[in-house]
């Protein structure tokens, strides 16, 4: 009898451990798009300062957003970005930036060398956001290209773009993100480059 009560015992620990398990976390990251080197810019000896991009909306963090109305938001328990996501977009656009070859080199706003432009961003949405049947990720960012000598507004633009997500949860969100930098930043390049 002892014996049975023991094993019953056990097997209900067992059995409660793993219906208490937690899945376990999926990160994701941004991955750098292809780019091809510019021949040609008016930028070829001149240094470019990528300042860390601010959010005016939406506090970024390595959690991953995600939206079902206007009001309701939330986040993913089991899932994040491989780091903050102003980083992670921060050293997309370096390493963009420099493979592009359009500036003589591409700083960190830790960098002490005197840059001749600064590139300032502003992200006014990036979420993944659930309507219904229809799920896409969102990014909107502007960006304002300074003169770091005079201080003075070269030109600014707002990048936005909405990609149908392969599924509705965290991973297919990953993939349509990924998805719409390649498009932001081939388009920033061509815009920094005209």
């Amino acid at each position: 009898m002892k014996m049975k009560t023991t094993i019953l015992t056990i097997c209900v620990l067992v059995a409660f451990t793993a219906c208490t398990k937690a899945p376990a976390l999926k990160v994701y990251t941004l991955v750098t798009p292809q780019t091809s080197a510019i021949s040609s810019s008016v930028y070829k000896t001149k240094t470019i300062k990528v300042t860390y991009p601010q959010s005016l909306r939406e506090q970024m963090s390595q959690k991953m957003n995600f939206s079902y109305s206007i009001s309701d938001r939330g986040t993913y328990q089991n899932s994040e970005w491989s780091n903050n996501m102003s980083k992670l977009l921060q050293g997309t656009l370096i390493d963009v930036l420099e493979r592009s070859k359009l500036f003589k080199a591409v700083l960190s706003d830790t960098s002490t060398l005197k840059e001749n432009y600064r590139l300032e961003s502003n992200i006014f949405a990036f979420e993944h956001r659930v309507r219904g049947e229809n799920s896409h990720s969102v990014v909107s960012i502007q960006f304002t290209l300074i003169d770091a000598d005079s201080g003075k507004l070269v030109k600014s633009k707002r990048f936005s773009y909405q990609e149908l997500t392969p599924s509705t949860d965290a991973k297919g969100y990953a993939t349509a993100t990924n998805r719409v930098m390649t498009k932001l930043t081939h388009a920033l390049v061509n815009w920094m480059n005209n």
